[in-house]
């Protein structure tokens, strides 16, 4: 295919062009990609598990931040009404 029937039948599909060429990359290869070994699999690992934490620690953050603005906003709204 040319370059704007082969965009066409892209947009018809939800594909990008880029992705047939990897794919057909791939498929000429034998499909052959590296596993990575055990080493690199455990840091993986852990920086998945040191990634997951901060998530944690900051959406804690963000909940306690949102949740003293509340209390701020409540507190305004208080000293508001006794004036």
């Amino acid at each position: 295919m040319s370059g704007e029937a082969l965009q066409a039948w892209c947009r018809e599909r939800g594909i990008f062009a880029h992705h047939l060429t990897s794919w057909k990359a791939a498929f000429c290869t034998g499909g052959k990609e590296t596993v990575p070994g055990p080493r690199e699999v455990r840091t993986l690992k852990d920086e998945n598990v040191k990634l997951k934490r901060e998530l944690v620690r900051k959406d804690k953050a963000l909940a306690e931040a949102a949740a003293l603005l509340i209390l701020q906003k409540k507190f305004r709204a208080l000293w508001e009404d006794e004036e």
